[in-house]
């Protein structure tokens, strides 16, 4: 008996169909797309969606938040300038006292009824200015200077025979006050006028 196989018997012959064992499957640029599945193309889809709408977002966030940063420093300037004003009409207010003060001492000088009463007015006074100042409110210096429409309002006016006080301060009816390099109250003063013809 022969042991060998007939010569017609066909060999066996094994095809592999996986892609990548094709060779040249991962180089086709036609397949290179087709290798993700479907649904993870679609999540990627909804991802990169997301992440455009996230980035929408986040800028509308960014302008609100600006937005809202402006509307509160306007808030905060406009609150500022609301107590700004307010301390000041206040102040302006408290300048009355003060004013009656410097009546009540003028009047004590004039009749010679001073003594201890009118020491007593005058350190009131003082303390009084004392405080103002403690706000920033300063006396002007208003007698002897030259006229300022500025600093000084001219109720009425005084002949001078010398010519070196024509247009300066020769009287205070109200003492004048500033804060700061501003006038809260102008002072309300007589102002001297030439009364030296001129001869030319």
């Amino acid at each position: 008996m022969d042991d060998r196989e007939p010569p017609d018997k066909p060999a066996v012959r094994v095809v592999d169909r996986r892609r990548w064992a094709q060779g040249g499957g991962l180089s086709d640029a036609a397949e290179a797309p087709s290798l993700k599945p479907t649904y993870v193309e679609e999540l990627e889809r909804r991802l990169a969606e997301k992440d455009e709408q996230l980035q929408a977002t986040i800028a509308k966030y960014r302008a609100a938040a600006a937005e809202f940063d402006d509307a509160r420093a306007r808030l905060r300037k406009e609150v500022s300038k609301d107590v700004e004003r307010g301390r000041r009409v206040m102040l302006v207010e408290l300048l009355e006292v003060i004013d009656n003060l410097d009546r009540a001492i003028d009047a004590a000088r004039e009749t010679g009824a001073g003594g201890v009463l009118l020491q007593g007015v005058e350190l009131v006074h003082q303390q009084f200015l004392a405080t103002l100042e403690g706000f920033g409110v300063v006396r002007l210096a208003a007698l002897g200077q030259p006229f300022d429409s500025a600093a000084h309002e001219a109720v009425t006016t005084v002949p001078v025979t010398d010519p070196a006080r024509d247009h300066t301060v020769v009287g205070i009816v109200k003492h004048g006050y500033a804060i700061g390099d501003e006038v809260l109250r102008p002072a309300l003063v007589a102002v001297g006028r030439s009364t030296e013809v001129s001869t030319e």
